[in-house]
């Protein structure tokens, strides 16, 4: 393992949040890109041995090895932060900050998955699917409430909480095509991301070939 921060991404997941973080904090590090495997999009074996988690995000530091998203961005901004992308507890929007900074893997991630195994399962129609959609739906419409407030999630300025949640709005809706028509408030919310420099640099390094997903409509075929 090397010494210093290395962020260890795997081509369209959600490890493009943690070198967004790192390009938001402006801080030195280290990338290294892994390519999903076909046809099962799976992290490749080199990846996997990485952490004994097997997935991404995970990152390495001064011989450590870290996994899941919420540790790595908790880690990352208390050892290299220094105060910046977090809301204080003094502050009037803290608890939307720690809201919506938990909401993201917590509820949201979690939803959308069950929306996509549905799919693989070829039903949209059971249980888990039915109330998988139903917490989508119900997690876009906060969202949208949110920021018909205010320009970001946590108020006036943009935060971690934002950086944790724009995944599941783009890149995901590749594998699971999802519209957001209904939320204009969103697309605004995403046109804004797409326009912030360390978002285009950490999806230029990431994903090179990728066209981020910052529109409303449903991408058009799915990865899957």
């Amino acid at each position: 393992m090397s010494s210093g921060l290395t962020s260890h991404h795997l081509r369209l997941s959600q490890s493009e949040r943690i070198i967004w973080l790192c390009e938001e904090l402006g801080i030195p590090y280290t990338l290294k890109c892994y390519d999903r495997q076909q046809p099962t999009l799976q992290a490749p074996d080199e990846y996997r041995q990485l952490h004994w988690s097997g997935t991404a995000p995970i990152i390495e530091d001064d011989g450590i090895a870290i996994g899941e998203t919420m540790a790595i961005t908790e880690y990352i901004l208390a050892k290299y932060g220094h105060g910046r992308l977090v809301v204080p507890p003094s502050h009037p929007n803290y608890a939307d900050y720690v809201f919506w900074l938990h909401r993201a893997n917590g509820s949201t991630m979690p939803a959308f998955m069950g929306l996509m195994f549905g799919r693989l399962r070829g039903s949209d129609e059971d249980m888990i699917s039915k109330l998988s959609e139903a917490r989508v739906k119900a997690t876009c419409e906060a969202m949208e409430t949110q920021l018909g407030k205010s320009p970001y999630l946590a108020g006036d300025e943009f935060t971690a909480a934002d950086c944790v949640s724009v995944f599941p709005l783009t890149t995901l809706r590749l594998f699971i095509p999802y519209s957001l028509d209904a939320y204009p408030n969103i697309v605004r919310y995403l046109a804004r991301i797409g326009q912030r420099e360390a978002y285009k640099r950490a999806m230029e390094k990431g994903d090179p070939d990728l066209v981020p997903v910052l529109t409303a409509a449903a991408p058009v075929k799915s990865l899957l």
